[in-house]
């Protein structure tokens, strides 16, 4: 299930994206979207600040990936 950019910010000022979805026939956007998200593939996460040059990025994919919530220990 793909998040929207209805999701809430998160009080952490942290946030778990996850790629879901393959990146192989989308447009080059998206994929170079995904790479500055720090994504290379489906199943992998990434821990990045909740801002809104990273929330923007999200909304461009929203149905290639997942966000959750993230506490700083995670980050490291």
């Amino acid at each position: 299930m793909a998040s929207t950019t209805q999701t809430p910010l998160s009080t952490t000022g942290w946030i778990r994206v996850t790629q879901v979805k393959s990146a192989i026939g989308t447009k080059p956007k998206h994929r170079g979207t995904l790479r500055a998200l720090g994504l290379r593939g489906i199943g992998r996460t990434n821990v990045l600040p909740d801002r809104p040059e990273i929330r923007g990025m999200i909304a461009r994919v929203p149905h290639l990936v997942d966000v959750t919530s993230a506490t700083e220990d995670e980050k490291g």
